[in-house]
């Protein structure tokens, strides 16, 4: 016979796309600060982020939405600014209608009981995927070959990428053209070059990008670079390779990365 449960279960919603961590409540948090006060510094310190960190979730979230949920505004009477697009206000809507109905399924398992108490283990497993370049995409076409698969993906209307998968691999994603999947790409595969450049290197993926921020951290350096349409990619380098591309805010390069370091993603 089911007991009742003491007390209240807390529910936490997690909105995920193509397996990958979207939104959850932090993010929400920070998204609807960013409304009231037209600002990523203070939305980060209401929703108790660090400055970097607020900037992460919200290129995470824009990179996985056909659609940006976040844009800045440079220049203007205040400066410049931050703004979350009809996109982010029905992610965060379809967000919170989604956990009120979570949260009376909540208070149900409270009053009915569960059969046994460790089945609420299960409702807390998650998948966390450390890849920081994640992209929402479509495929375009699909080139067979006998070992391994060419699959051309847009991820905006101006970049595609090339990933190389076998062909166990594609039948076992399911992947057809016209389909979505998500690409993911580690950013120290991510190499970097000066855009005034022709870089010389066999890599199939180069996309044009402008630097927005540089972190230098002992021997590495993370570099984020703004890619068009809302979207950004990672790469960590060596502080000396930095320091030998020049990069800083505003400098334009090309991201690098071989096809063979693409990973795919289907549901």
């Amino acid at each position: 016979m089911p007991r009742t449960l003491p007390g209240k279960i807390d529910t936490l919603l997690a909105l995920r796309a193509d397996g990958r961590l979207l939104v959850g409540r932090e993010r929400v948090t920070l998204l609807e600060a960013v409304i009231q006060h037209g600002s990523i510094t203070k939305a980060a310190e209401i929703a108790g982020f660090s400055y970097k960190t607020a900037w992460d979730a919200v290129n995470a979230i824009n990179n996985l939405l056909p659609r940006p949920a976040f844009i800045t505004h440079t220049g203007g009477p205040r400066g410049g600014g931050a703004e979350v697009t009809d996109e982010g206000r029905r992610l965060i809507a379809t967000f919170r209608r989604l956990e009120e109905k979570l949260g009376r399924i909540s208070d149900s398992i409270v009053e009915v009981g569960l059969e046994h108490e460790e089945d609420l283990l299960f409702w807390g497993i998650g998948l966390k995927l450390s890849v920081r370049n994640a992209f929402h995409c479509t495929i375009v076409e699909i080139i067979p070959a006998p070992v391994n698969v060419e699959v051309k993906l847009k991820v905006s209307s101006e970049i595609e990428i090339i990933a190389v998968v076998t062909n166990a691999s594609i039948a076992e994603l399911g992947l057809t053209p016209g389909r979505s999947a998500v690409a993911m790409v580690n950013a120290s595969s991510v190499m970097l070059a000066p855009r005034a450049e022709a870089p010389r290197i066999s890599a199939r993926n180069k996309i044009a990008g402008i630097v927005l921020d540089r972190v230098d951290g002992g021997v590495v350096t993370e570099v984020t670079l703004d890619i068009g349409e809302g979207k950004t990619i990672t790469s960590v380098i060596t502080h000396e390779g930095a320091d030998g591309v020049e990069i800083a805010p505003g400098a334009k390069v090309w991201a690098i990365f071989k096809s063979s370091n693409v990973i795919l993603a289907s549901d």
